[in-house]
């Protein structure tokens, strides 16, 4: 599964949001890994949009895993102060899910196979497009 989240990062906080992520907690990185979260980034935009892209068998296993942490109890109360709109919530839990709309392998893999498939029926008219 892969997931896209946005967040909204203070204007003023950037800066400093950088530096934390510069040199995450080790037994942080160790618990994301440890609970699913798979080729894990952060893209920030200068205006503070944050976008994070996650790979992992199922973000809600993923965020039940790192719930149950100590150490992600700590990072969550204090990245909580480096955002905008979270309500209450914590970031790992006010992130918005973006929907994916495309992904290039996976259209690549049906290409390959209607392709495959149109040459296996009339080998003769498969490329005459």
């Amino acid at each position: 599964m892969r997931v896209c989240f946005q967040l909204q990062v203070k204007p003023d906080r950037i800066a400093e949001y950088k530096q934390r992520h510069a040199a995450v907690w080790p037994e942080m990185l160790h618990a994301l890994a440890d609970n699913g979260w798979h080729n894990y980034s952060l893209f920030l935009r200068e205006d503070g949009l944050l976008i994070g892209y996650v790979e992992t068998p199922s973000l809600d296993a993923a965020q039940e895993g790192m719930a149950r942490t100590e150490v992600n109890a700590r990072w969550q109360a204090e990245m909580a102060e480096f955002f905008e709109e979270l309500e209450g919530r914590r970031p790992d839990e006010g992130f918005l899910v973006l929907e994916e709309v495309f992904h290039l392998e996976d259209q690549l893999a049906t290409a390959t196979t209607d392709q495959t498939a149109a040459t296996a029926a009339a080998p003769d008219q498969a490329f005459e497009k």
